[in-house]
């Protein structure tokens, strides 16, 4: 999976767990949140070849 794609799938988790946040989901929005950070941080720690 090249990095595009990666950026859309981190984009679509955030916005599901905003729309879950919005309907009182709280317990799944957390879940899709820290999955979103999870995703951002481990792609941005990752090292170049």
């Amino acid at each position: 999976m090249n990095r595009l794609h990666k950026d859309i799938l981190t984009g679509l988790v955030f916005v599901t767990g905003v729309i879950e946040f919005i309907s009182g989901d709280f317990i799944v929005s957390s879940a899709l949140f820290a999955a979103t950070t999870f995703a951002s941080t481990m792609g941005s720690n990752r090292k170049k070849p």
